[in-house]
């Protein structure tokens, strides 16, 4: 389970919108000065994301909350947004290639149906199981009394 620590912003009915920090280990990363991740972090600014999330702990506005999605969900969802898309636009590409008889054109008008086609099948998929790949609150982090915030 990949987590991540929130603040509730907002309620909305059974839901809850979950404001986080999108954070960097860069700091302390011994490769920080030839990696790529550094840049998108210092592009990113550490940017605040919101998530609506059901709100199964019934957590108040201003709790701290935990947010959890599983790994194997997020694999999942990255293979078919990412995977799949190019996965039909390479044989569309090559199928078009083929049976034209070569022809280039044929190549790269399979390969834009495959990737549209690829596009298409992929917020399907994601529909179905749409419950499956969204975040979930997994609990309210209390702060124990007597200390300060």
């Amino acid at each position: 389970m990949i987590t991540e620590t929130g603040k509730v912003v907002a309620l909305k009915g059974d839901y809850a919108w979950v404001q986080t920090i999108r954070n960097s280990a860069c700091q302390s990363c011994s490769a920080r000065s030839g990696c790529g991740q550094k840049v998108l972090a210092a592009a990113s600014g550490g940017r605040a994301n919101q998530v609506f999330v059901e709100n199964t702990v019934q957590a108040d506005v201003g709790d701290e909350v935990t947010l959890g999605i599983d790994e194997r969900a997020l694999l999942g969802a990255s293979l078919i947004v990412y995977a799949l898309p190019l996965i039909l636009m390479v044989g569309a590409s090559i199928a078009g290639h083929r049976l034209s008889g070569g022809q280039d054109v044929w190549a790269m008008a399979g390969a834009l149906a495959g990737l549209v086609l690829g596009f298409l099948s992929s917020r399907t998929l994601q529909g179905r199981g749409r419950k499956r790949y969204e975040p979930q609150l997994l609990r309210v982090n209390r702060i124990p009394s007597g200390t300060c915030q």
